[in-house]
């Protein structure tokens, strides 16, 4: 038989959840989202420039979390984002596919790992 015993609570843990909730500022975020914005120009492949500079960022914040997303508002004529396209691939009007270029994905990785580093970096002096 093997027996459990547990003493105590979580209630350390929890006030250390509940204080580096705060930490992290809109400032940031927003910083955050430039560095993604940049990044994702730069990366884009261009042929008019137009999906390139149609890169925005969008800051949702709740109680619970913090979110950051990006946005491509550059679209074909049935709403499509080009961005998209150019990511996955897509077939022609004349049926020729064009292929997948994974340039979001690469892009990104820099600006995530940079995000999570400073994040810990806050979390750990606080």
């Amino acid at each position: 038989m093997i027996k459990f015993k547990q003493k105590g609570d979580f209630s350390n843990t929890k006030k250390f959840l509940e204080r580096i909730k705060h930490i992290v500022k809109k400032s940031d975020l927003d910083k955050y989202g430039r560095m993604g914005v940049e990044a994702l120009e730069l990366a884009t492949p261009r042929d008019s420039g137009e999906t390139a500079k149609s890169w925005s960022y969008e800051i949702k914040i709740d109680r619970n979390r913090s979110v950051i997303e990006w946005h491509n508002t550059n679209t074909d004529e049935y709403g499509t984002p080009i961005a998209i396209l150019l990511q996955y691939g897509h077939v022609t009007k004349s049926g020729y596919f064009l292929k997948a270029n994974d340039f979001i994905n690469p892009a990104m990785k820099p600006v995530f790992e940079k995000i999570g580093k400073l994040a810990w970096e806050e979390v750990h002096n606080n």
